[in-house]
Order: structure tokens, then C-alpha cells, then sequence
């Protein structure tokens, strides 16, 4: 395989979930699994093709207790093209399916450079003989909503004709996960076909419950012959159309299904339908289609490419691939946020978690109209935050743990333990710092692009009203002289309560409370920045008494941040949990990630134990630089020096069992910084988390797309120290052996094509001679000023 390419040879039912996803194509406003056309969903295949945006809520009936859930909606499969061979006299065979015996040269390839997903194979049948199999797919990067496949069959020394059916079919359901089985799974209703003209189908439905129009028109054409027979078969679910053609040595026959997909969300359209119909219409054929779909492709990588040697480069530039599919500039024009899985799957329904703390640092230096449009998913969603804050007895902004559609708490009251089959309460709503992750991303985008426009208006909102519940959230504690914040659950889910609790929640995590001191004092940084006049208004429009602030001010001073035995607590009282033998586990068990369930199924309880599912204490190496960490601590009124840090990560790496894809990623970060030789461990395992499903199954149901984003910005921020502050690019660079080379361009600021490249332990930093002005570079020990036109050349201390 080169270094552009994916393939996957053979066919293997048990491997093709996985496939599925991994070749998934999009474009950012819709994306369909990279499933066999022929084939309709079942325990093998999985056939689904998700817009973004699309969510629909329905009841079920859990465990005796009714519950609701919102899931991304698994929209009609326009892919479905199945067929079969007729012989010289006139007899039909079986419909082709990829579990036939008689399969030979099966191949999938995933090109990374075009966007494009291409099957090939050979098939005996015993009637008519070999067939030569080609199809080729893409999901057009120009025009959002197009999708085309084009398949040509070759007859190899045998004459017949090939039967093809070409159908949008509307009878489908939310079915890609397995645990979610027992709930409420038909989220279309109202569906009809018909068809158009001579070439072309259509299917409209709606969503049950959120009322969503969705349209699609179907053209299938055959190209360089006529067929003996065409004809269109509309039926309540299915729109068929059926098509027999002429085959011969020296004669293929070539089909094209070319699919429009609009929805009621859409702009500038009148209804779906007639939009659909519309642009399917006037669409090209598939060259036309390949070649300005790979123009926009070739524009994508040219902003984003990413450099590296190897099989890390391989996967990096396939988790680059995904990223843009799921976040292209076409997400810029929607009100969507960061699903947590892609447009890959239905795992955790296609909800919105805190994944963009991940995504949006690596989309800010390259697609920033993208992370400013995912910003915006928060801020209309601000008003419901401030509600759900006033439902909790609190003042500002209480985001949700996962949100979908209109920003209101989407987690479930119960999840599955697979292991036991219980149902158990899910607690993970109080994970509020996800508040601090949005305020987070807010100010590391200003920063990265001078957009104080936003800062000043959108984003202060945000980070006033994210302060303003983390201050009334925050209970003074007269005998330790410190603030408090109580009953929640940090990062490390596998810890909801204490041990025998009667109430959910933990006290004093130590993520949320520095976090929360962080968010406090950017917010009384960003209002002293502010014109009076700016200032006015904002306290107007957000009802901010300026009172309030010198509160603030004590509070982000004297938040209250646990210690044991020489290191940060998790949470207060983490060091009195028991300690778990985890030799005696990882003998028992293939693979103790999901400690949790383990524990729970042998009627025991994670909670008891110092075991944590992932980096918590740790995440505060990954947002922070060592620098800024301890400053942070310090205004707290902590001295965290190299070596309690060193003490604490050591502390942490031998009680954590990674259940998240997300945990990996972490540790390399923060490693490459403290102990660099086990940095790569942790890497190769970020690196490895989807293409070799390490978690055991979950990548079928959709990709980790923070952790695929995370190791972009592992490479383009991680190693080279990069931040952007205080109107410069900062670079602390740290050398890591097996990933020594590597180079990016990135937009900093309004700059375009800044280049980092790192090669025999010297730093170049290029400023393409089209920019009008220089950067200044600093270093830990130096600063320069790098002109248009110019390369600066540093080299650096291990080199």
C-alpha cells in the first residue's frame, strides 16, 4: 500500500463492520459507511449514511422505567445496487452477495488523495460463467449533496446479459449498535417513493418525532448502450429501478447511480423534494463529478497535509482524512457541533461531548470558519445552558455532558453492562466540566486567530456565563479558608460516587476545580480587555452585575485542589480507596479497559478502587503547558514543581486501565514531556486505538474522532511546544526519537502557509513570500523575526 492508499484484501464477514467504517466517505454534510452496495443491513453488513444535524427522539421502555433518547438518524440507503447474471438463453441466476464461495481477487481501496472507495473482484457464476467487477464511489466534496457510484461489469468469455436494481430503500433502522437492541429504533415515518421522467427515482420521508423532511432522487443510467430493459418500480418503501443490459466480451456494461440528498434543515430551498430532484437532474456524470470532487480535495490538502515518515505518517494522514469528512468547510454553513463518533456510526448516538477540546485545536491553525461554526453550535445553545444552570439552582451557563439538537442534557439515565446485562444508572451528566472544555476552545481560537471580534461578542458571552456557574457553583469552606466544588464527576468516568454513597458525584475533582480557576481568571482578563463601551454592553445583555467580579477574583485564588501522599488527588479522598491488584485482573482478563464492567459484573464496584478509566489529573498537562500548569497552581496558592508533577503522572500511569480511546493520547502528550521513552508506547497505541480496534468492536460503530484529531495536534502542538499567545508563535519543541521528522503548514493569524518542519534535529520556520507581514517566533531561548519570503533554520539543543 503507498503512504495515499487503504486496501483490504479478501473478503472477511467478520472484519467487515470494522472495514465499514474505516472506508466511510463524507463530505461534512452527510457520510455513508463504506458498506457493499448489494447488500442490506444484518448481522454481517451495515449500511447507513448519516447528514449532519439530523437527530430524532423516541421513548422506550428500559428496565420497567420509560426513558428518552435523541440519536442521529440512519437516513434511506441510496448505496443499495444489487445484481445478477443472465445467460445466453435467458435464465437468471441468484442475486450476487460477497458470502458467495466463488469470489476471487476481492478488493477494497481507500484513496486518501481522491475521496474515492473502489471495489474489485471476480465472480464465477455456474450459469454464465466469470464477471469482471468494478465500482467506484464518492461523495462529492464540490456539491455537498451528491453521492455517486459507478460500477462496470466485465463478461470474460461469455455472453448474457446482467440484471442490475438499482433502489432507495426507506426500510431501514438505527441498528448499528448492538446494546442498544432493546430501544426504540424506527426513526422514519411517512415514507413514499415515486419516480421522474425515464432515469430517476425518488424517496421522501420524515423523522418521527423532530419532524425533519428528508428527500433523495436516484438517477441510474447506463452508459454507452442502451438496455433491453428499463424500468422504474416505486413501492411504499423501496423505489426500484430495474435494468437488464447487453454483456460480451470486449462489451462491459457500465452503470451510474448518481444520488441528491436534501433535508428540511437546508438553506435557500423551498421543499426537499423538489431540491433533490432539482440538483440530481442537472448533476454531471461521474467523470465530471470525479474531477471537480477531486479539485476540492486537492485544495483540503493543500491547507491541511501533515508530513510524517512511515507507517505513523500512513495513519495520521488517514485520521487527517476522516477529520475532513466529518468537519469539512461545509460544516461552516450548519448548525452542527463535533459528533464524538464522526458521521461513521451510531455509537453514542451521534451526541456531542467535550471531543472538540481535541478537534478544534488542530481545525483553528488550519480551517478556522470551521472551528468558528462549531463555536457557534454553542453559543445558540447558550440560552438552554443558562436554563438548565436556573433548573439546577445555579446562575450562568450549565452545558450538557452530551447534546444533540437543541443543546438540552442528551445523556441517558441508564446504560447497558454488556458483561452482566444489567441496566445501571448513568451518572455522567455530571461531568460539568465540559463548560470549562467550551471556554476552553473559545479562547485558544481567539488566540490562534486574532478574531477579537468574537472574543468581544459570542465568545464573551460564553466565557462570562461558563464563569458565572463555575463562581455560584463554588461553596466556601470556612475551616480550610478554600472554595469548594462538590458532586461531580471528572474526567475519569469510572468514578460517579463515593464507595456505599447514597448520592452520585465526587468533591473536588481536581480537572474540574483547576479548570474552573482557569476559566474565572480568563474571563476577569477578558473583561479588564474590554473598551467600556464593549463592557456595557455585554453586562447589559448577559445581566452581569460587575459586582460580581471581585468574587470571581477570590474565588479563582482559592479553589480548593486536593493532594496524598505527595501528589494531586483525583478527587478528594481518592487516596483512601483501596488499591486493586491489577496483576491478578490482567491474568484473568485479555484486556481489562473496561475495568468497570468487570467489576460490576462479579457484583463489585470501580469506586471502591484507585483505578480510573483515563487520564484525569493528567488532562491538565494536555491543556496546559508546564509553564502555564504552573502558574496556574500557583495563583491557587500551590507550588507544583517538575518533580511533584513527575510524581503525580508516575502515580496515575499505574492506575489507569485506558478504557478510552482518548487515554493514549493523553499519556503521549504529557510523556513526551516527562519520561520520552515510553512517550511512543502510548503514541503507537493513539496511533493504533481505530485501524487495529483496539477497544475490541467499537470502532464498527463509528470512529473515535477526538482521538483521531488529537494525534494531528499531538504532532503539530505536542511536539513542537506550539502555542499561540501574546501575538506570537511559541515553539518548545521536544525530541522524540521515533517521531523526529515531520512537517505542516498551518494558518496563523490571517498567515497563510506558515511551515513547521522538523528534520536532523533543526527547525525550519518558512513564511511564504506571498504574506504582507512577519512572525515572531519565540523559543525558550531566543526570539526572531521570520520576513515573507524567508526559511529560519534553528537548530535545537539535542540535535
Amino acid at each position: 500500500m503507498s503512504e495515499w492508499t487503504w486496501e483490504y484484501e479478501g473478503y472477511d464477514p467478520a472484519a467487515e463492520r470494522l472495514r465499514e467504517s474505516l472506508c466511510t466517505l463524507g463530505n461534512g454534510y452527510f457520510a455513508t459507511r463504506g458498506a457493499v452496495p448489494e447488500s442490506r443491513a444484518g448481522l454481517v453488513h451495515y449500511p447507513a449514511t448519516y447528514a449532519a444535524g439530523v437527530y430524532n427522539r423516541l421513548e422506550s421502555t428500559v428496565a420497567g422505567r420509560q426513558v428518552v433518547n435523541e440519536d442521529l438518524v440512519n437516513l434511506p440507503n441510496w448505496l443499495l445496487l444489487r445484481f445478477r447474471l443472465r445467460s445466453a438463453d435467458g435464465s437468471a441466476g441468484p442475486w450476487f452477495s460477497p458470502d458467495a464461495r466463488q469470489l476471487f481477487d476481492y478488493r477494497h481501496t481507500l484513496d486518501l488523495r481522491r475521496a474515492t472507495l473502489t471495489r474489485t473482484f471476480r465472480y464465477w457464476d455456474d450459469e454464465a460463467g466469470m464477471l469482471g467487477v468494478e465500482q467506484n464511489r464518492l461523495l462529492d466534496m464540490t456539491d455537498p449533496h451528491l453521492a455517486a457510484l459507478r460500477t462496470v461489469f466485465t463478461a470474460e468469455e461469455w455472453s448474457g446479459e446482467v440484471e442490475v436494481e438499482s433502489v432507495l430503500d426507506g426500510d431501514v433502522t438505527n441498528n448499528n449498535v448492538y446494546r442498544y437492541r432493546s430501544l426504540n429504533r424506527n426513526h422514519l415515518a411517512q415514507v413514499r417513493t415515486g419516480e421522474a421522467g425515464t432515469d430517476t427515482t425518488w424517496l421522501r420521508c420524515r423523522t418521527s418525532s423532530s419532524d425533519i423532511g428528508i428527500s433523495m432522487a436516484a438517477r441510474t443510467v447506463v452508459i454507452g448502450q442502451l438496455p433491453t430493459l428499463s424500468e422504474l418500480r416505486p413501492s411504499r418503501h423501496r423505489a426500484v429501478h430495474r435494468l437488464v443490459i447487453p454483456i460480451a466480451p470486449g462489451r462491459p456494461a457500465v452503470v451510474e447511480k448518481t444520488v441528491a440528498l436534501h433535508t428540511a434543515h437546508d438553506l435557500a430551498i423551498s421543499d426537499p423534494l423538489d431540491a433533490a430532484l432539482d440538483r440530481v437532474t442537472t448533476a454531471g456524470d461521474f467523470p465530471t463529478l470525479l474531477h471537480s470532487h477531486l479539485a476540492a480535495w486537492q485544495r483540503l490538502w493543500r491547507r491541511a497535509d501533515i508530513q510524517v515518515p512511515g507507517e505513523a505518517g500512513r495513519v495520521l494522514r488517514l485520521h487527517l482524512f476522516h477529520l475532513l469528512q466529518t468537519l469539512s468547510p461545509h460544516t461552516a454553513e450548519l448548525d452542527v457541533g463535533v459528533p464524538a463518533r464522526g458521521l461513521h456510526g451510531e455509537a453514542y448516538r451521534g451526541h456531542v461531548f467535550w471531543d472538540e477540546l481535541f478537534v478544534l485545536p488542530y481545525l483553528n491553525l488550519h480551517f478556522p470558519e470551521v472551528s468558528r461554526a462549531l463555536l457557534n453550535y454553542r453559543h445558540r445553545r447558550l440560552p438552554q445552558a443558562c436554563r438548565a444552570a436556573g433548573a439546577a439552582g445555579r446562575a450562568g451557563a450549565m452545558y450538557p455532558w452530551q447534546s444533540g439538537s437543541d443543546g438540552r442534557e442528551e445523556t441517558q439515565q441508564l446504560h447497558l453492562n454488556p458483561r452482566s446485562g444489567r441496566w445501571l444508572p448513568d451518572n455522567s451528566r455530571l461531568q460539568h466540566h465540559v463548560g470549562s472544555a467550551v471556554a476552553y476552545n473559545v479562547w485558544q481560537y481567539c488566540e490562534a486567530t486574532g478574531d477579537t471580534e468574537y472574543l468581544h461578542t459570542r465568545g464573551a458571552e460564553m466565557l462570562l456565563q461558563i464563569a458565572r456557574f463555575w463562581a455560584d457553583t463554588a461553596e466556601f469552606d470556612a475551616e480550610l479558608g478554600r472554595y469548594r466544588i462538590r458532586g461531580v464527576v471528572g474526567p475519569d468516568e469510572y468514578h460517579d460516587s463515593y464507595p456505599d454513597a447514597a448520592r452520585p458525584g465526587l468533591d473536588d475533582n481536581a480537572y474540574t476545580n483547576v479548570t474552573a480557576a482557569w476559566v474565572l481568571s480568563r474571563a476577569l482578563d477578558l473583561v479588564r480587555r474590554l473598551p467600556a463601551w464593549r463592557r456595557q454592553e455585554l453586562f447589559e445583555r448577559i445581566q452581569l452585575d460587575g459586582g460580581e467580579l471581585p468574587e470571581w477574583e477570590d474565588i479563582s485564588r482559592r479553589l480548593l485542589v486536593p493532594f496524598h501522599q505527595g501528589v494531586i488527588s483525583q478527587f478528594d479522598g481518592y487516596g483512601d480507596l483501596a488499591e486493586l491488584d491489577w496483576d491478578a485482573y490482567r491474568a484473568r482478563y485479555d484486556s481489562i479497559r473496561r475495568l468497570d464492567r468487570i467489576l460490576e459484573a462479579e457484583g463489585d464496584a470501580v469506586n471502591r478502587y484507585q483505578a480510573s478509566k483515563q487520564a484525569d489529573v493528567l488532562m491538565l498537562g494536555y491543556l496546559f503547558s508546564p509553564t502555564e500548569l504552573r502558574d496556574l497552581f500557583r495563583r491557587l496558592g500551590y507550588d507544583v514543581d517538575d518533580k511533584l508533577w513527575r510524581r503525580t503522572v508516575d502515580y496515575y500511569l499505574k492506575r489507569t486501565s485506558h478504557g478510552s480511546t482518548l487515554s493514549g493520547l493523553v499519556h503521549a502528550w504529557v510523556l513526551a514531556r516527562v519520561r520520552r521513552a515510553e512517550a511512543w508506547t502510548y503514541c503507537q497505541e493513539a496511533l493504533e486505538q481505530d485501524v487495529a480496534d483496539i477497544q475490541g468492536g467499537t470502532t464498527g460503530e463509528g470512529i473515535h474522532l477526538g482521538a483521531m484529531a488529537g494525534t494531528l495536534d499531538l504532532v503539530q502542538r505536542g511536539l513542537t511546544g506550539l502555542e499561540t499567545r501574546e501575538d506570537a508563535l511559541r515553539l518548545d519543541p521536544v525530541p522524540l526519537p521515533a517521531l523526529s521528522e515531520y512537517g505542516f503548514s498551518l494558518r496563523y493569524r490571517g498567515h497563510w502557509g506558515v511551515s513547521i518542519r522538523l528534520r536532523s534535529g533543526q527547525l525550519g520556520i518558512g513564511v511564504p513570500d506571498s504574506e504582507e507581514s512577519p512572525i515572531r517566533v519565540v523559543l525558550p531561548d531566543r526570539a526572531v523575526i521570520v520576513a515573507p519570503g524567508e526559511t529560519c533554520t534553528l537548530l535545537l539543543p539535542d540535535g
